[in-house]
């Protein structure tokens, strides 16, 4: 069976690597969380859809300024 992945943009997340284990599994919960409230906002949508990164990143950014995480976003094909 073969299975054709769009052509997509994802979020790539770096947690500091001196971060306590438990801060980044907390702010990787959260980021999980915007994840599953979009696919329930938008009639079960996923990262694949063509404004997932728009509709996200303020989410992200405000995450971003409590774990000290470093975001990019990336083509994926």
């Amino acid at each position: 069976m073969k299975a054709r992945i769009p052509t997509h943009r994802e979020f790539i997340i770096d947690f500091p690597k001196d971060m306590d284990q438990a801060k980044a599994d907390e702010g990787w919960a959260k980021l999980t969380q915007i994840v599953e409230d979009y696919k329930k906002a938008h009639n079960g949508q996923s990262v694949y859809a063509p404004t997932f990164i728009e509709d996200c990143e303020p989410a992200v950014k405000a995450l971003q300024e409590a774990y000290g995480f470093t975001y990019t976003v990336q083509q994926v094909r």
